[in-house]
């Protein structure tokens, strides 16, 4: 098993690094997005294993003063079943401390997963743009 390490920046980082996320999504985040969708953040975490490749993230956007959402964590399929997920839960919350509320949305085999970490059913709504998942335009301003 190789030696996996956390961090909360993106030095180092680039798209490249980026790679074989998104299993089963029918049209993902290209690494280019998915860097831009890190470094826009409130807050995130990268699991790094020794060739510099990011195993795992996860992110979360927030207001700052009151309310967080936790919209993506993703650990390549070959890591997954080692902690790294839990860690990068951890991590996050972390960073999130303090906050009132702290969401995310989830299928109901994940439910027991976020409620190691305090968390608790809810309900969520949401509205999908398939065709937007991949997209590289930039919103109006």
């Amino acid at each position: 098993m190789q030696k996996i390490t956390y961090r909360t920046t993106l030095d180092g980082i680039g798209p490249q690094q980026l790679t074989g996320f998104f299993d089963g999504w029918p049209n993902p985040p290209t690494p280019d997005n998915l860097y831009r969708i890190l470094g826009r953040a409130y807050a995130f975490a990268l699991a790094v294993n020794e060739e510099g490749e990011v195993v795992g993230f996860i992110n979360a956007i927030s207001d700052g003063i009151l309310t967080a959402y936790i919209p993506l964590l993703e650990v390549r399929s070959e890591y997954k079943g080692q902690g790294i997920g839990s860690e990068l839960v951890r991590l996050l919350l972390s960073q999130l401390e303090g906050l009132y509320m702290v969401d995310t949305a989830c299928d109901d085999d994940l439910v027991p997963f976020y409620e190691r970490f305090g968390m608790m059913r809810g309900n969520a709504m949401v509205r999908r743009n398939y065709a937007a998942q991949s997209s590289s335009t930039e919103p109006d301003s």
